[in-house]
């Protein structure tokens, strides 16, 4: 027995082919009573639209892919569901491909035959030059995250990591703090995140006459907690000690208050501690971590929307959106431990 479709749906309710197509699709203008008719012929029927011929029809998939550095780094894994929860609504799914971080794997993300089966991909690079990330070999709409090429260029979600980075820095200065170390700098171009925050830490501490002593920044090689740890150990192995320390994210500033307790050191009285992210693991850890909260459901909705914008405009210039930001105050600069739970 063949399965019902639309025309026994609209012999049902009475109406044309073309009625129950608008209410199936959501397009056209129907009336509410017989937008109750069709659906109660719909459920009477069992019937189920055909998802695949109707993408077919319209050119698309209903899929997207996300492509991240490393979904083991809480902030992305945050990121993916904050993704998977916006596009359900939207019967979109989202397909997530791990890039380590690494140009190879990026390249083949940026070009490789996943991109046939989506309609649209959200990148966040980490190694591919502007240069690379200009060369697009196909029309599949892009959305970046980052500040990995000039605005104009594709579209954007964007961090105000500049006026953010000085919202935390002005927080340890705000405390008493004189000697503030930064944990999170890597080689000048390798990391525009990074080298932003850095710059923005710089010129809020001269504002406040303030220096940075070279010896009070702490490069790494990755953001993970262990080089958080180590590049604390650093810092905490010369004179003078900092008496505060901006992580550049999150996972760096638990790793350093780890290596501050193993010095015996007390987290914030004897140095203050503020992190970059706002992942829910700084909220539950000892002391609770203060930090820079990025909204992260904004993140993929502003993505979203881009892609949804492109798909129907492709000839439209690029847009850049930038994302809210705020200070989380907790425990590890002698805040509240409380709101952890809220």
């Amino acid at each position: 027995m063949r399965p019902p479709g639309l025309r026994d749906v609209a012999a049902q309710a009475g109406v044309s082919v073309k009625t129950v197509s608008n209410v199936v699709n959501g397009t056209g203008r129907v009336t509410a009573a017989t937008r109750a008719r069709v659906e109660a012929a719909v459920a009477a029927l069992g019937y189920r639209p055909n998802v695949a011929a109707r993408n077919l029809r319209r050119g698309r998939t209903e899929v997207i892919t996300l492509a991240l550095p490393d979904l083991t780094a809480p902030y992305f894994a945050e990121l993916a569901d904050a993704m998977i929860r916006v596009a359900e609504p939207r019967s979109l799914t989202v397909l997530i491909d791990q890039t380590q971080g690494t140009l190879e794997r990026e390249l083949r993300t940026f070009h490789g035959e996943l991109l046939q089966q989506s309609d649209g991909l959200v990148f966040s690079p980490l190694a591919m030059s502007a240069e690379e990330l200009a060369r697009r070999t196909d029309g599949v709409p892009l959305v970046l995250l980052g500040e990995h090429v000039p605005s104009g260029l594709h579209d954007r979600v964007v961090v105000d990591n500049r006026a953010a980075a000085a919202l935390a820095t002005r927080h340890l200065i705000g405390l008493g703090r004189r000697s503030i170390a930064a944990i999170g700098p890597q080689p000048r171009g390798s990391h525009p995140t990074s080298q932003l925050r850095l710059d923005s830490f710089r010129q809020t501490l001269a504002e406040h006459g303030m220096s940075v002593e070279p010896t009070m920044l702490a490069p790494v090689e990755r953001f993970h907690r262990a080089d958080g740890a180590h590049a604390m150990n650093r810092l905490l192995s010369q004179q003078p000690r900092p008496d505060a320390v901006f992580c550049f994210n999150d996972l760096l500033a638990l790793g350093a208050i780890r290596a501050a307790h193993d010095h015996g050191l007390r987290v914030p009285e004897d140095i203050a501690v503020i992190g970059f992210d706002g992942i829910e693991e700084g909220a539950f850890s000892t002391p609770t971590l203060s930090t820079i909260t990025l909204d992260k459901r904004q993140i993929a909705e502003a993505a979203l929307a881009l892609l949804a914008s492109r798909l129907e405009a492709p000839e439209r210039p690029a847009r850049t959106v930038t994302v809210d930001h705020r200070l989380a105050v907790r425990a590890s600069t002698g805040g509240p431990s409380a709101d952890a739970f809220a």
